[in-house]
């Protein structure tokens, strides 16, 4: 295990915190570019010009990429948020759901005619992450309490996940559902235990979260809780393969340690416990470096990342190969921060970025129910 040091970098330290620890700055610093002030040309307002197909903005970088679709359209289907993450599609209702974690709320958006209710839930414990177990109960990973929760069918919420071993957590942000067993994986990287904006300030007395980032498992039966690794820096965003024998693993550790490195990590599955840890992909591209965030697999083993911190060209979303090839990119005017894919036939990639929710048909369908 590699030591963990504070990255300090003068007065534009990334332990002054913004937005998860990315300061801007510290985004240009990783990415040796300046990215103040980036915006992208393209206009997704009410008022935009139509798109000529194919659509500029996604873009394929090899031959394995298949996805694209040569007359579909990157479109925004809602914008007004402080800082949009956890899509989450449900099947039965036809809606996705997903959190503005500043705002402390969870809105949703209805398929059947693209209605958004503001305030699904309120407050909603300044969550990020959320999913659906395979009962159609949501879970939802909260900032603000430092839990992880499960909202049950008569309205009543249930804390999965509060502690381990007599200690809280820093801050759980995403998480996943195994269908063999109904088990809960989820990262606990901290970001919310940072800040006030996001949840709740811890008073640690540095700039470093309560305890070490870890992944941990809820187990589906008796409730109990394991880690599984500290192996990533700051593990955040997490997904499974298609077949269920790998998890993969962002680490967004570049924000804090000087040692980390940004990328996805691989692990294989074995049983209730993960193992040989290994990078599955870089985020450095072009010689800039961002931050993968939300992650999630599709039917044919792609990973499919949300990418950001450097500026327009970069952010939005990567795709990689099972090699951990990057295959394509779908390019956004905002910081993306998480995936999903949804829709009647789950071949609807829902991206919340910044401020805004996008959405993009492709020709695939996610591995997963949500």
């Amino acid at each position: 295990m590699q030591s963990r040091q504070k990255h300090q970098t003068g007065e534009d330290s990334v332990c002054t915190l913004n937005r998860r620890g990315f300061l801007v700055g510290a985004a240009g610093v990783a990415a040796g570019v300046s990215v103040g002030g980036v915006a992208s040309a393209r206009d997704f307002g009410p008022n935009a010009a139509p798109v000529r197909y194919p659509d500029p903005d996604i873009i394929s970088l090899d031959p394995r990429f298949k996805a694209k679709l040569g007359n579909t359209p990157i479109q925004r289907l809602y914008t007004g948020t402080l800082w949009a993450e956890g899509p989450a599609w449900n099947g039965v209702g036809r809606y996705l759901i997903w959190s503005d974690i500043p705002g402390d709320e969870q809105l949703r958006w209805i398929e059947e005619d693209g209605h958004v209710s503001r305030r699904f839930r309120s407050p909603a414990g300044n969550s990020n992450g959320n999913t659906f177990d395979f009962q159609g109960r949501q879970i939802s990973c909260q900032h603000g309490p430092r839990q992880v929760v499960r909202y049950e069918y008569d309205g009543t919420v249930t804390v999965l996940a509060k502690e381990f071993e007599g200690e809280g957590f820093n801050a759980p942000n995403d998480a996943v559902v195994h269908p063999e067993d109904g088990s809960i994986w989820f990262t606990d990287p901290g970001y919310g235990g940072l800040m006030n904006y996001e949840g709740n300030r811890l008073d640690t007395g540095s700039p470093q979260p309560v305890r070490k980032e870890a992944v941990y498992r809820i187990d589906g039966q008796s409730g109990e809780i394991t880690k599984l690794t500290e192996e990533p820096f700051k593990p955040n965003g997490l997904c499974f393969s298609h077949d269920y024998k790998t998890l993969f693993v962002a680490d967004t550790g570049v924000s804090h340690y000087e040692e980390a490195t940004s990328q996805i990590w691989a692990f294989d599955i074995d049983g209730t416990k993960i193992k040989k840890g290994r990078q599955f992909a870089s985020m450095e591209y072009e010689g800039k470096t961002g931050f993968a965030d939300g992650i999630r697999c599709d039917e044919e083993g792609n990973i499919w990342s949300s990418a950001g911190w450097v500026g327009d060209g970069y952010d939005g979303v990567h795709i990689f190969a099972p090699d951990g090839d990057r295959i394509g990119q779908i390019r956004l005017p905002e910081i993306c921060s998480n995936v999903c894919f949804g829709g009647t036939k789950r071949n609807l990639l829902f991206m919340t970025a910044s401020q805004s929710l996008y959405a993009v048909y492709v020709e695939t369908k996610g591995a997963h129910i949500t």
